[in-house]
C-alpha cells in the first residue's frame, strides 16, 4: 500500500508523474500495488490502520515528513514493515538514510531491510492527545516557527518558508519553559527530542542520535532573545555547537516539558504542528518495523 499526500512537492514533476514511476518501478520487481492518497490532515493515520487490518504486507509512505508520520501512527505496534519514498518539503528520514531521489528510492526498495526500531511519543496533557514520531520532536521556537509559516509560501517556495517564518521572529521575545529528565528541570526556549541527526533536511543538530537507539538525542538553547539563535546557528554550520555557552546535549529516554509562564508554548512532531504543553515526550522501545538500505548503519 503506497500512501502519499496529493498536494507534497517532487511527487509530480512538470513532464511526468514521478510517483507513477515509481509505483510502475515497484510493479516490474514483482510487488502488488495499491495506491490511495490522503483526503486531508489525519486522514494518512487510518488508511495506514485500514492497509494493516485488510493484510497489506508493507506500507509506503510517500510524501514528506507529515506524510511518513502519519502513516507511521497507523501502523505501530504491528508486524507490517513502513517503508519511506522522498517527497513533500522536506524528508528527514529519507535524508538520514541516504534515499536520493524518489525513483532512486523505489528502485533500490526491493533490497532494503527489515529493522525494529524506537519510536517517540509525545503526549500533550492538556487535551490528551498522543502523537508517535521517529524522527524528532521541538518544543518552544521551532515549534514557533512552523506555526507560522504562510502555507501558500510553502506551497510554492517549499523550505525558504520556514527560514521567512524564522526570521520573522528576530527581535521578538521568547517564551521560556522547563525540561526535566527525572532530575532538575532545566529553562531554555528550544527544546529538540531527536532520534535522527539532521535537522530540517539541512543541518546536522543532534549529531549524536541514532535510529537504533532506544533514547533521545536532546538539544536544549537557552535565551528569550532571539537574536542569540543566530549565534546558535553559527555553532550548528561549523559543527562547534556542543560546548557552546547556553547549549545543553545529552541523552534521555523520557522529558517532562512544562510552561514556565502563562503564555502558551507550542510542540511540533517531525515537522507538523501538536499541540501546547506541558507535554510528555518518551521512547517507546521495539515500536515499528522500518525498512532501511542494508549499508545504512545508523
Amino acid at each position: 500500500m503506497v500512501i502519499f499526500n496529493p498536494a507534497a512537492r517532487g511527487l509530480y514533476g512538470k513532464r511526468r508523474r514521478r510517483l507513477d514511476t515509481a509505483v510502475a518501478q515497484l510493479e516490474a520487481a514483482g510487488h502488488s500495488v495499491q495506491v490511495v492518497q490522503t483526503e486531508g490532515p489525519g486522514s494518512g493515520v487510518e488508511l495506514a490502520r485500514r492497509a494493516v487490518a485488510s493484510g497489506a504486507q508493507l506500507i509506503v509512505a510517500a510524501g514528506g515528513d507529515g506524510t511518513l508520520n502519519e502513516a507511521l501512527n497507523g501502523v505501530t505496534g504491528s508486524a507490517v514493515p513502513l517503508a519511506v519514498l522522498p517527497g513533500g518539503t522536506a524528508n528527514v528520514l529519507a535524508t538520514e538514510l541516504g534515499l536520493g531521489r524518489l525513483e532512486e528510492a523505489a528502485a533500490q526498495l526491493p533490497r532494503w531491510v527489515p529493522r525494529r526500531v524506537a519510536a517517540g511519543l509525545l503526549t500533550c496533557h492538556a487535551t490528551g492527545t498522543q502523537r508517535y514520531f521517529l524522527c524528532m520532536a521541538g518544543a518552544g521556537l521551532d515549534a514557533q516557527i512552523i506555526q507560522r509559516v504562510d502555507p501558500h509560501l510553502k506551497r510554492q517556495s517549499g523550505k525558504l518558508s520556514y527560514w521567512v517564518a524564522g526570521f520573522r521572529q528576530l527581535g521578538r521575545r521568547l517564551e521560556e519553559f522547563q525540561v526535566a529528565d527525572g532530575g532538575a528541570a532545566q529553562r531554555c526556549s528550544f527544546a529538540l527530542a531527536s532520534r535522527v541527526r539532521d535537522y530540517g533536511g539541512t543541518f546536522a543538530i543532534a549529531r549524536h542520535a541514532s535510529l537504533w537507539r532506544d533514547d533521545f538525542a536532546v538539544v536544549l538553547f537557552e535565551g528569550r532573545n532571539t537574536v542569540r539563535y543566530l549565534k546558535y546557528l553559527a555553532g550548528v554550520v561549523t559543527k562547534r555547537l556542543e560546548g557552546m555557552r547556553g547549549v545543553k546535549i545529552f541523552h534521555a529516554r523520557r522529558l517532562e516539558l512544562r510552561p514556565g509562564g502563562r503564555a502558551p508554548v507550542w510542540v511540533q512532531v517531525d515537522g507538523e504542528p501538536a499541540g501546547q504543553l506541558p507535554a510528555t515526550m518518551e521512547i517507546v522501545p521495539d515500536a515499528v518495523t522500518l525498512l532501511v538500505p542494508p549499508e545504512f548503519r545508523g
